[in-house]
């Protein structure tokens, strides 16, 4: 079945027709245009569609947009708008966290959200919260970096 459904994406409101069974991570790349949320996997193994979801991280491919329509959806392409995120991209930018590029919008957009929901947590915490999202360039050292700085910058 197709029904409209109203989004709020990136501060944007849109209103699309969709099926009951459609994922967000499809209704943002395709019905939307934002292909910045990737795909890795269909299975929620490695956080490559992190999207936040009124403040929290929710993996896109195991979400169905109808669960969320109504609520705020930030993706990376809204993260520039945010302080918070603004932040984390700068970090990611300075310490050249990414290699191909393909997993840094789930780090990024993940990283956002926890230091959202817990702005003095330590690096440890930040890394530990991290570990579902998977990277196969860097071997993780310029995103920890990153991560650690970011941790003592707010602390």
């Amino acid at each position: 079945m197709t029904d409209p459904a109203a989004l709020w994406v990136n501060g944007r409101p849109y209103s699309t027709e969709l099926p009951d069974d459609e994922r967000l991570l499809d209704t943002l790349r395709w019905r939307l245009g934002l292909k910045g949320t990737k795909e890795g996997c269909r299975t929620g193994d490695c956080g490559a569609c992190t999207v936040l979801v009124d403040g929290r991280s929710v993996l896109s491919c195991l979400t169905l947009t109808r669960e969320v329509s109504e609520e705020a959806i930030l993706t990376v392409e809204g993260l520039e708008a945010d302080p918070v995120g603004r932040t984390v991209l700068e970090a990611f930018v300075q310490e050249a966290g990414l290699q191909c590029g393909y997993c840094t919008p789930g780090f990024v957009v993940a990283l956002t959200g926890l230091l959202k929901e817990r702005p003095n947590a330590s690096p440890e915490e930040l890394l530990e919260d991290l570990q579902g999202n998977l990277c196969r360039c860097t071997g993780y050292l310029s995103i920890r970096r990153a991560v650690v700085g970011l941790a003592k910058a707010r602390t």
